[in-house]
């Protein structure tokens, strides 16, 4: 695939990719420094031959897991095959058919010039992750924050009240124009959610 068909936001130092994978729809991202070419993927979820075709085309070092539901993992075995490290919190490991090393909170994750902060939100999975481009408005939330609330905590492992506390206490402290890129669907931002966290609590989902 031509990567500039998959631009999904740049300024002068990042590129951002994006492709919709899967039969649910995933959103998978590639974060490239436009300095160095080096690039994170986020997400291995589906269809692993256009990934890796991504991948190769983009310079992309590792793969950032944001949790281990299914969807979003399919593709794990062969980025790992064809060489490419794959990392994920020590809490979702064990849903993984494999990985190669944990994410904590708080780090600092390098690529070229560019940094990406790791934000634990647990809720949807006890140990969801998001991503937050250092000095950019840009926040990779995965299955946490979506446009008209969090993710679904309906599932084995998930936790209304924790995922709620994650977006409340771990999310909703950037700025408005922050734009948030799901795991599924559109974007959106912290300005436009935040106003919305009581009614969500009220509805229970």
């Amino acid at each position: 695939m031509d990567a500039t068909r998959t631009l999904h936001w740049s300024d002068t130092d990042v590129e951002v990719h994006k492709v919709v994978v899967g039969p649910y729809e995933n959103n998978v991202f590639v974060v490239r420094c436009r300095h160095t070419g080096e690039a994170v993927l986020l997400d291995a979820a589906n269809e692993h031959e256009l990934l890796l075709d991504l991948a190769s085309r983009l310079g992309v070092r590792t793969i950032l897991e944001t949790h281990g539901h299914h969807d979003h993992i399919q593709a794990i075995p062969q980025v790992r095959d064809a060489g490419y490290e794959v990392g994920v919190t020590a809490a979702d490991a064990f849903m993984l058919p494999s990985y190669d090393y944990l994410l904590e909170d708080d780090q600092m994750i390098e690529f070229g010039t560019q940094k990406l902060h790791t934000v634990t939100t647990p809720g949807h999975t006890p140990g969801s992750i998001c991503f937050k481009l250092v000095d950019k408005p840009l926040l990779f939330s995965g299955d946490t924050l979506f446009p008209g609330g969090p993710g679904n905590t309906s599932f084995e492992h998930g936790d209304f009240a924790t995922i709620i506390d994650s977006i409340d206490q771990r999310l909703f402290t950037y700025g408005i124009d922050t734009i948030v890129l799901p795991g599924h669907g559109d974007d959106t931002t912290i300005g436009a959610e935040r106003p919305h966290l009581q009614e969500w609590v009220d509805r229970g989902w």
